[in-house]
């Protein structure tokens, strides 16, 4: 029978970091941040208190999918169209050929065994991370915040598309697998039209209502059912489980877009992920991360800074393209957002390390870089959101056909 004894360090630690930055309010750090570096001092790197059991193993695995399927959630897949959503997949494509020229460059540094795992790993955007953000600034539904969130919902399916296609832990050749992943989105696009379908009849929706706020939650259970079999699905395709997860969080997303029945279901949702699951997934990666290595080789170190200007340049460069619409402090700003990235680094290098493509060393470098972006780039962009922008275009709502 698996201990809990170093899951109840873990939730302990998931508990006192939102509950320290709460007390010490003039300390702008997330609170991923904070849960990260509490696992690395609590885990095998400092004091060695907690170490990877069967119950951390699996809490954390499902953290990571509920923190994919979260993302997935944000993705609103009714904007992704028109003006905005061409500009982001350019976007895009400028980010991936400038993280191609950054992975082949650190492959060739012997940084890691397959150049385009860097690639991919530093194409996209933690859009968890960044809608906060334009939230608290008043500018998620103007025309800045509305690129931003595109070009990085764009980014974030893009990547979790490419990551499953070309680096499954499932083995198998891309070709097979590129075959796998379209019958799979076909399976997906099938599954959500027929519970969109099924939403739309009146029995099934009074039945919904009359459950959704009792003890049998069921609009949350039919949640995770669908995430709990996406991804599932995805890995009996060959495909990564992320995948899945982040498919049905989008499934979810597109089929709840009337919430007037039901506003709190969301919050409830986010109340699993954020109130238990996730933070443990942080902090088990903190446990994970080898920072005694890191530390211990200079040239190692040297690998932060060198992974979070590659972040700057590839998700900030595509940002000058917004600047002809949104002039140049809003498009600097989307761009310091757009380089904002930490879970999908986490999970990227957790794979990479497992197919041996990447070295723990590595993978520290490259999670202590989205660490850093995480606490740098919101920062500054927030503060030239601040700033009076008198000769900057002062954009109202974003163009969305």
């Amino acid at each position: 029978m698996p201990s809990f004894g170093n899951l109840l360090i873990l939730t302990i630690i998931a508990f006192l970091a939102p509950l320290f930055l709460g007390l010490a309010p003039r300390l702008r750090i997330p609170s991923v941040v904070l849960e990260i570096v509490a696992g690395v001092i609590v885990g095998p790197s400092v004091l060695g208190l907690v170490r990877m059991d069967q119950a951390v193993q699996i809490v954390a695995l499902l953290g990571l999918a509920f923190l994919l399927f979260l993302a997935g959630l944000e993705v609103d897949l009714h904007r992704l169209r028109g003006p905005l959503l061409r500009v982001a997949l350019l976007g895009y494509v400028v980010s991936l050929a400038i993280a191609v020229t950054a992975g082949f460059s650190f492959g060739a540094a012997g940084w890691v065994h397959d150049p385009m795992l860097i690639a991919v790993a530093l194409s996209a955007t933690s859009l968890g991370l960044v809608v906060p953000v334009l939230k608290d600034a008043g500018r998620a539904d103007q025309a800045m915040g509305q690129m931003t969130i595109t070009a990085s919902s764009v980014a974030d399916f893009a990547a979790v598309v490419l990551l499953s296609l070309l680096f499954s832990t499932s083995g198998g050749s891309t070709g097979g697998r590129l075959v796998s992943l379209i019958v799979f989105v076909a399976f997906v696009a099938a599954i959500g039209m027929a519970v969109a379908l099924a939403g739309r009849s009146m029995r099934l929706g009074d039945l919904f209502l009359r459950l959704q706020d009792t003890t049998a939650e069921i609009r949350v259970r039919a949640a995770v059912v669908l995430l709990v079999a996406f991804v599932v699905l995805a890995e009996g395709f060959g495909l990564e489980s992320i995948l899945g997860a982040f498919l049905a969080g989008a499934v979810v997303g597109f089929v709840d877009r009337d919430s007037a029945t039901h506003p709190h279901f969301r919050t409830k949702l986010e109340a699993i992920g954020y109130g238990f699951l996730i933070p443990v997934f942080f902090v088990a990666s903190g446990v994970q991360l080898d920072l005694g290595g890191l530390i211990a080789t200079p040239s190692a170190l040297l690998r932060v800074p060198l992974f979070l200007l590659a972040l700057l340049l590839v998700r900030g460069a595509p940002a000058l393209l917004y600047q002809r619409s949104l002039g140049t402090r809003s498009s600097v700003a989307a761009g310091l957002l757009q380089a904002t990235s930490l879970p999908f680094l986490v999970a990227a290098t957790q794979i990479g390390v497992a197919l041996g493509l990447m070295t723990p060393v590595t993978a520290a470098a490259l999670i202590c870089a989205g660490l850093l972006s995480v606490l740098l780039f919101p920062a500054a962009a927030l503060a030239l959101l601040r700033k009076p922008a008198s000769n900057e275009r002062r954009g109202g709502t974003a163009e969305t056909t």
